[in-house]
């Protein structure tokens, strides 16, 4: 695996290591690009505090960190400092001043949520609204649009219990939409390995057939995944199994730099 863009640290409350664990996990694990993005903090403006993020006092620490070890590693691996983040309108605003004197190299689009905290329910929660799921499909496309996001982290992260019907034919509107863009379907591996209900079969048939190719994308939570190889070699299985094409990492990694460029 030549580069993983999709990395938590603890600070989210709900991940665990430090962040020279994922380095060294990274290192013997044979990547070569590491990209820390973590759970973005949001403003909100009424007090509320989430309990699956970073809060807004942890930035400094966060960039402090990563920006000593990106230093101390450069000769054995190239880090990145970003942000896993939901694309809610109302907030974008709020969370551009918060990050606007900090060195972010990136973001990756996860939406885990169609409104702000506490507001909505969880995306991975089952639920039979195909009014939702077309919400959910919306701000992915008008988040990617706004080109802030390097790409989306597990596209099929809604969990739809209705029709297959409904379910074809966002996730075709969808696959379309990435095939236009020229953007990865990321095949999750903490989804996979963890039994969890994406990466969707289904939607990985759909985006095979678009033509889209696919990324692994770590989700690590804990450093000894960027290691295992067995858990990568899973994700591979499942991209031959569903007939997709996994993008050669210097074409990943090539794709990253044009987005950055376009970005700063």
């Amino acid at each position: 695996m030549f580069a993983n863009f999709h990395t938590h640290t603890y600070r989210c409350g709900h991940a665990c290591g430090t962040d020279r664990e994922y380095i060294e996990e990274a290192v013997a694990g044979g990547i070569k690009v590491l990209g820390f993005s973590d759970h973005c903090p949001w403003v909100f403006d009424d007090g509320y505090v989430s309990g699956t993020r970073m809060s807004p006092a942890e930035l400094d620490g966060y960039f402090y960190s990563l920006t000593s070890l990106k230093r101390e590693y450069s000769s054995d691996i190239d880090i990145y400092i970003g942000f896993e983040s939901e694309y809610i309108p109302e907030l974008m605003e709020a969370q551009d001043k918060l990050l606007a004197d900090y060195p972010l190299d990136y973001m990756i689009l996860g939406e885990h949520f169609t409104q702000r905290e506490p507001y909505s329910p969880y995306t991975g929660y089952p639920s039979g609204s195909a009014a939702e799921l077309e919400r959910y499909v919306d701000l992915i496309i008008e988040g990617m649009d706004s080109g802030r996001y390097f790409y989306t982290a597990h596209p099929d992260l809604f969990n739809f219990t209705g029709s297959e019907e409904v379910l074809d034919r966002q996730y075709r509107r969808l696959c379309r939409y990435f095939k236009e863009k020229g953007l990865p379907a990321e095949i999750n591996l903490l989804g996979l390995c963890g039994g969890r209900h994406y990466p969707s079969g289904r939607f990985f048939d759909i985006a095979a057939e678009t033509g889209l190719k696919a990324v692994i994308g770590c989700d690590a939570h804990s450093p000894d995944v960027l290691s295992d190889r067995g858990k990568i070699s899973a994700c591979v299985d499942f991209a031959e199994k569903h007939g997709i094409e996994i993008m050669d990492g210097s074409e990943f990694f090539s794709a990253f730099l044009t987005y950055k460029g376009g970005n700063k």
